[in-house]
């Protein structure tokens, strides 16, 4: 597995697997549910190789991977021995230290986290069907255009039923028992009822709350509500059948427990829905839906100026989850939401702040992180942009927000709304597409995305140049420091800050000597395809084209820093150098395949001792070049970093000698 390494850094940084309660991912993040946040290491986390960020926000302690978290997820649960597929019960999670906006945070995070892919999936589906009929490409009564429907309406359509599911989950009940809860809430006859023109009687008549009663429950009015598509009443529902499977399995005998305690929580939790929590629920979901709309309509701009402006921020301590209620909940109130569109700018502003620093940034290792990232943001996932560029830099996040609060304020000018999650980025267009198809409101969508772009390209081009260039100042001379960001021996701000303090003295290390570490064909440094390597920039050195796949030890170290993927190693001797060996250019887009580790990190080997094995063939068909540079990382501690060796050479011939 790929990332055995950095999934076993992490769970010990979370104070070891006994510490956690649960652990789920959600598009970039590790989401974890420690029992004691206190013996968590929250330095150690930040400087671990592959993570990108640490936030702890809502009651979870959430690791920043970036886009390959599923990845790193399924190894850590391997690892970690996680059952369950890494979540527990909340009967096991003890909340009692959370605030209560944590506790609603986690809450909402838990339920919608899980089904957050099909509903994206579902609702791009649903929109390229609207799309598609309004532009006379399908026609309604089409059969493609009815199964297409039929995929993307279906989870929206039985909402409950999926709501069921994961409110199931989070609150530690059968998971049957809450899909068949929100089922009942679906059935077609229950349903049909709701439709009928004629009423046994009306209560509450002539005020908001007045509802027609169709039917009784042994004689008590069950007020009629359409549940389908609805998101409080199950949710409400699953947690009252949770406190009463507590009671039943307390009071019904171990023999028969099987059977009667899902035939108590049934019988007593569905009735109680019809009868008082989905008419209470629904008519509170609809004041959240006024309230929302009254918000919105005192000033669309202005809403959409601190939505916009916001919405990174929210992301980042991971309450943009409590919007997500809010929006399925006006969708089945009002059949739009006015305020998540609101927010569609964010990642286009965010995605052209990384365009500009990809053309500003000299640094090869800055621009293989933003260009994925750029990517990723156009279709809305933004957290490698944030924690991996703009975030660290400052200016550019701040660069960022002001493009995306004029985004923002544009799609409130436009009066946007989304009528179904229809995923993010680019995806989300068709989601704002209701019966007028594509109308100002879409067309205003698209502008406010263009204009965010742009406006984030042109203002870091102008205003933020400097900050990616003092960014790369401090990359080198972490480099020239001995610190090596590949090899990332800093572990702590302290140890940061010394290290790009400028000095006017130098402390030089012993002389020392390095012997060949693979068999093959010396290529020298400026050669590299590489422009980091190339120019000396991570430190001086040379470079072998290999002729078999086994990298060994150039001298007697120790073994500082072991990559996840296997195409790197940082080693360090007693006499103070500081080497890494870089096998190939770009493998680490490889995830481990072609490579296997043959030691690990902290131990102390000879030379000659097998490091890395690895697989020339396999690693040249798949396009990398295995072209590997050995780099004197802290160079700045010698007078002269020589290359004594030409043409071929074997393990243990001489190859570099530091003075």
């Amino acid at each position: 597995m790929a990332y055995e390494e950095l999934s076993r850094e992490i769970i010990a940084n979370v104070g070891g697997k006994e510490n956690v309660a649960s652990v789920v991912h959600c598009t970039t993040r590790l989401r974890f549910k420690l029992k004691d946040t206190s013996k968590a290491n929250d330095e150690k986390m930040k400087a671990t190789d592959g993570v990108l960020s640490l936030v702890k926000s809502g009651g979870q302690y959430q690791v920043v991977i970036g886009n390959n978290v599923a990845d790193v997820y399924n190894t850590l649960i391997k690892i970690g021995g996680f059952g369950d597929g890494g979540s527990v019960p909340d009967d096991y999670v003890d909340n009692s230290n959370m605030s209560l906006t944590d506790k609603f945070i986690d809450l909402i995070s838990g339920i919608f986290n899980p089904l957050l892919g099909a509903m994206c999936a579902a609702g791009m589906i649903k929109g390229f069907n609207a799309m598609f009929l309004a532009l006379g490409w399908l026609s309604a009564t089409s059969g493609t255009y009815i199964i297409l429907n039929a995929i993307g309406d279906s989870l929206f359509y039985f909402l409950p039923v999926i709501l069921g599911i994961s409110s199931a989950n989070k609150f530690g009940i059968n998971t049957y028992l809450g899909a068949t809860i929100g089922a009942a809430l679906c059935y077609p006859s229950i349903v049909a009822m709701t439709g009928s023109k004629t009423a046994l009687f009306t209560i509450f008549k002539g005020t908001f709350l007045q509802a027609p009663i169709h039917m009784t429950f042994l004689g008590i009015p069950v007020i009629s509500m359409n549940y389908t598509s609805s998101v409080i009443p199950i949710i409400i529902a699953v947690w009252f059948a949770s406190k009463v499977q507590k009671v039943a399995r307390k009071v019904i005998p171990d023999v028969v427990k099987t059977f009667l305690v899902p035939f108590v929580v049934l019988l007593i939790t569905v009735p109680v829905t019809f009868l008082v929590i989905g008419p209470i629920a629904t008519w509170a979901g609809n004041g959240i839906a006024a309230i929302v709309s009254a918000i919105y309509n005192f000033s669309p701009v202005l809403a959409g100026v601190l939505m916009g402006a916001f919405w990174q921020v929210f992301v980042i301590f991971g309450v943009h989850w409590g919007f997500v209620a809010v929006m399925m909940t006006n969708v089945a109130a009002m059949g739009y939401d006015p305020i998540v569109g609101l927010s569609l700018a964010a990642s286009f502003a965010q995605t052209g702040v990384v365009l500009a620093m990809i053309f500003q940034t000299k640094n090869e290792k800055t621009r293989s992180i933003a260009i994925p990232a750029f990517v990723s943001g156009i279709f809305g996932v933004t957290e490698p942009a944030i924690y991996g560029l703009t975030l660290p830099r400052k200016k550019p996040f701040i660069i960022s927000c002001i493009a995306s609060a004029i985004g923002g304020g544009l799609i409130g000018f436009f009066g946007t709304k989304l009528y179904i999650m229809a995923g993010m980025g680019i995806f989300s267009i068709p989601g704002a597409m209701g019966k007028n198809g594509f109308d100002s409101t879409v067309y205003g969508l698209i502008i406010a995305m263009v204009v965010a772009t742009v406006l984030g390209f042109v203002l870091q081009m102008i205003f933020g140049k400097n900050s990616v260039d003092e960014t790369l100042d401090e990359q080198v001379a972490l480099a020239n420091a001995g610190t090596a960001a590949e090899a990332g021996n800093i572990k702590s701000e302290e140890e940061t800050e010394t290290a790009v303090k400028p000095t006017t003295q130098v402390s030089y290390n012993e002389a020392e000597k390095l012997v060949a570490p693979l068999n093959g064909t010396i290529v020298p440094l400026s050669d590299v395809k590489d422009e980091v390597f190339a120019s000396g920039s991570m430190g001086q050195g040379v470079a072998i084209e290999p002729k078999d796949g086994q990298v060994c030890a150039p001298f007697d170290c120790e073994i500082a820093m072991t990559f996840p993927t296997g195409h790197a190693i940082g080693l360090r001797s007693p006499k103070g150098a500081e080497v890494m060996i870089h096998i190939g250019m770009d493998t680490v887009e490889l995830d481990g395949e072609g490579f296997k580790l043959l030691t690990e990190k902290g131990k102390t080997v000879k030379a000659g001792e097998p490091l890395i094995e690895f697989d020339i063939d396999k690693i040249k068909k798949a396009g990398y070049e295995v072209t590997t540079p050995i780099i004197v990382t802290n160079t700045n501690n010698y007078h002269k970093v020589n290359v004594v060796a030409s043409g071929d050479v074997t393990v243990g011939d001489k190859l570099l000698d530091l003075e």
